[in-house]
C-alpha cells in the first residue's frame, strides 16, 4: 500500500518528547467535540482593560503601512526587537515523565512503580508584571519538578508554579526578581487582528535564545483541539491566531507581536510533516490571554464555561434528513451530559440514525442557530462566543430548532469539569458503568501508515488488554508492536476499534460517548481492523472497578 506524507500538529516546546495532535481529514460529524471541552473565559462586561493590568506601557512605534518592507527600511523591526526580547525568557523545564501517558498510545519504556523517570525541556515565556509573573504555555510547564527562567542577558532564576489551564493551554509562574529587572510586556486585545496584519514571534527555538521571526497572520478564528489527556478527549481552543512567522520546538510559551511591538497572542503550536516550521503556526489569541492570566494568578486556576452537550456543525445532507433546507445551518447536538446545564435547560439530542459517508451518525436533536441572538453557523461559533463573552453562573439564550420550529431557551451556564473528574490514562477505557477493559488511543496518520494502513483511517488503537475484562474475554488484542515516534517508541500493532453497533468511533471521545449509552451487561458488536482486515466481536460490558 502506498504512504503518503502526514500532517500533524506539534506542540512546540524544545523536549525529550515533542506532543503530537494529529490532523486528520474527518468528515464534520466525525469531529465531534464536546461543550464539556469547548470554551474559556468570563463575559465581555468582565474584561479587563489594558491598563487595569501591572504593566509598562510600551513606546509607541510608528505603524507600518507596506508590512515587512516599509518596516525594516524605517528600523521599526529592530526597533521592536530591542524593547521586546530582553522581557521574553527561556524557560528550562525538569520533569516527571508522568505526561508521557498523555501520548496518544501510551509509552512501553517506563514501569508503573511510581518511579518516574525524568526528562527536560525548553520553551519560552514572558514578563506579565512587576511582581514576577511570567506566562507561558501549561505544556511547557505541565508535570515540573523545576522550573527555571532566564532572560536574554543571562539572568537566571527559579520560578514556582502559580496556576495552569489545560484547555486554553497557558500558564503562570512567578520569580522573586527586583522590579527594576521586570520590563512587562504591553497586552491588546487580539479581536480586532485581522488576516494580512504584521506578525513578529520572539522565542527560543530549539534552545536559541532572542529568536526573532516575522510573517503575516494568515488567517484568524482557527480552533486548535488540545488531547489532554488519552480518556478526556479534546478540548478546543477557539479564536486561534494562525500564522506563517517561523516558529519551532523552543517556541511555546513565545508571543506574538502586532507591528507596534504589542503581544496579540502566545505561540503554541505548528502543523508540520516533519515536526519542525512548514508556515503554518497556532497561536493562543491574546483576547484569552487577558481574560485567563489574572484568574491563573488570583487563584491557580480558570474557570471555564460549560454547556454539557457534544455537537458538530449541520451539514447540507444532515440537515434534508431532518427535513430541513439544505442550507440550514448550526450546531446539531448529538447528546446531553445528564444533569448538565443544557440537560437541565431541557436541549434535546440526537435520537435517531442516518448513513453518512458510510456510517451510520445520530441526527435528530435541537440545532442551536444563535446564542444570545449572535448567529451559531458553525460548531467554531458557538464555542468561540462561549469562550470571549461568557463566564459559569451566566444565563444565556439559544435559539434552536426543534422539529422544524423555531424556539428559545434560557441556560445557566455551569463550570467544565476538571479533568480530575475523569479516569486517569492509566484506567482501563469506561464511561458511566459500563466497563470494557482497554487501554489506547486516537489512531494517528504515522501510526496508520506504520501498519499499512490508510493514513486517513480512524478509531482507537488498542494498547493493553486489562486481564479478565470484557475486551479479553472477548478475544480484543492489544499492541505487540514497537514504533519510533518523536524519538520515543509506542505500541503499535494492536485492534483498531472503528465502530460500535454500526456506530463510527472515530477516536477517544467518540468511544467514551458511546460506551456512555450503554450498561454493565450489555452486549455490543465491535467493528475492529486486524492485521488491515475487518471482523465483528460480540462484547459483554461489565462493571467498572
Amino acid at each position: 500500500m502506498k504512504k503518503t506524507k502526514s500532517t500533524k500538529i506539534l506542540l512546540i516546546p524544545t523536549l525529550l518528547i515533542i506532543f503530537a495532535l494529529t490532523v486528520t481529514a474527518c468528515a464534520p460529524l466525525s469531529q465531534i467535540a464536546d461543550l464539556l471541552i469547548v470554551d474559556n473565559d468570563k463575559p465581555s462586561s468582565a474584561e479587563p482593560a489594558a491598563q487595569s493590568i501591572p504593566q509598562q506601557e510600551v513606546t509607541a512605534i510608528a505603524p507600518v503601512d507596506d508590512a515587512f518592507g516599509s518596516a525594516a527600511s524605517d528600523g521599526t523591526l529592530s526597533d521592536i526587537y530591542e524593547m521586546v526580547n530582553p522581557s521574553v525568557v527561556n524557560i528550562q523545564v525538569i520533569s516527571t515523565a508522568s505526561g508521557i501517558s498523555n501520548l496518544p498510545f501510551g509509552h512501553p519504556g517506563f514501569e508503573d512503580n511510581g518511579d518516574l523517570p525524568q526528562q527536560s525541556g525548553l520553551g519560552s515565556g514572558f514578563v506579565w508584571d512587576t511582581e514576577g509573573h511570567i506566562v507561558t504555555n501549561n505544556h511547557v510547564v505541565e508535570d515540573a519538578t523545576s522550573i527555571v527562567v532566564q532572560f536574554s542577558d543571562g539572568r537566571e532564576y527559579k520560578a514556582e508554579l502559580v496556576g495552569t489551564d489545560p484547555d486554553s493551554d497557558l500558564a503562570v509562574v512567578k520569580i522573586d526578581a527586583p522590579v527594576s529587572d521586570l520590563n512587562p510586556l504591553k497586552v491588546v486585545d487580539s479581536s480586532d487582528v485581522k488576516a494580512g496584519d504584521m506578525a513578529i514571534a520572539i522565542g527560543n527555538p530549539y534552545g536559541l535564545s532572542g529568536t526573532m521571526t516575522v510573517g503575516i497572520v494568515s488567517a484568524v478564528g482557527r480552533s486548535l483541539s488540545v488531547d489532554n489527556t488519552a480518556l478526556t478527549g479534546n478540548y478546543t481552543i477557539p479564536d486561534i491566531i494562525q500564522t506563517d512567522a517561523a516558529i519551532n520546538p523552543g517556541n511555546s510559551g513565545g508571543v506574538l507581536l502586532d507591528d507596534q511591538g504589542q503581544v496579540i497572542g502566545v505561540t503554541t503550536a505548528i502543523q508540520s510533516t516533519s515536526g519542525s516550521n512548514a508556515g503554518i503556526g497556532f497561536v493562543v489569541p491574546s483576547s484569552i490571554v487577558l481574560r485567563a492570566v489574572p484568574e491563573l494568578i488570583k487563584t491557580g486556576k480558570y474557570q471555564h464555561s460549560w454547556l454539557g452537550l457534544s455537537g458538530s456543525t449541520l451539514q447540507a445532507d444532515i440537515a434534508e434528513a431532518m427535513d430541513l433546507d439544505r442550507d440550514q445551518r448550526g450546531v446539531l447536538v448529538a447528546s446531553i451530559t445528564p444533569d448538565s446545564p443544557a440537560d437541565e435547560a431541557g436541549l434535546r439530542g440526537s435520537d435517531k440514525q442516518f448513513e453518512y459517508l458510510g456510517s451510520q451518525v445520530l441526527i435528530g436533536g435541537d440545532v442551536i442557530t444563535a446564542i444570545d441572538n449572535e448567529p451559531t453557523p458553525n460548531f467554531e461559533a458557538l464555542v468561540s462566543y462561549l469562550a470571549r463573552a461568557t463566564e459559569p453562573g451566566q444565563e444565556v439564550e439559544l435559539t434552536i430548532l426543534r422539529n422544524g420550529k423555531s424556539q428559545t431557551l434560557s441556560v445557566t451556564l455551569g463550570v467544565r469539569p476538571g479533568k480530575e473528574t475523569v479516569q486517569t490514562p492509566s484506567s482501563a477505557f469506561a464511561s458511566g458503568q459500563a466497563f470494557l477493559g482497554i487501554t489506547g488511543g486516537s489512531l494517528i496518520p504515522e501510526v496508520a501508515q506504520e501498519m499499512d494502513l490508510d493514513e486517513d483511517q480512524q478509531g482507537v488503537l488498542v494498547v493493553e488488554i486489562q486481564k479478565d475484562s470484557p475486551a479479553d474475554k472477548a478475544g480484543i488484542r492489544g499492541s505487540d508492536k514497537t514504533f519510533e515516534l518523536n524519538g520515543q517508541e509506542i505500541m503499535i500493532g494492536g485492534d483498531v476499534i472503528t465502530a460500535i453497533e454500526n456506530t463510527r468511533v472515530d477516536g477517544i471521545q467518540a468511544l467514551r460517548m458511546e460506551l456512555s449509552k450503554y450498561e454493565p451487561g450489555d452486549v455490543v458488536t465491535l467493528s475492529i481492523l486486524r492485521a488491515g482486515k475487518s471482523i465483528k466481536l460480540e462484547v459483554t460490558l461489565g462493571q467498572a472497578p
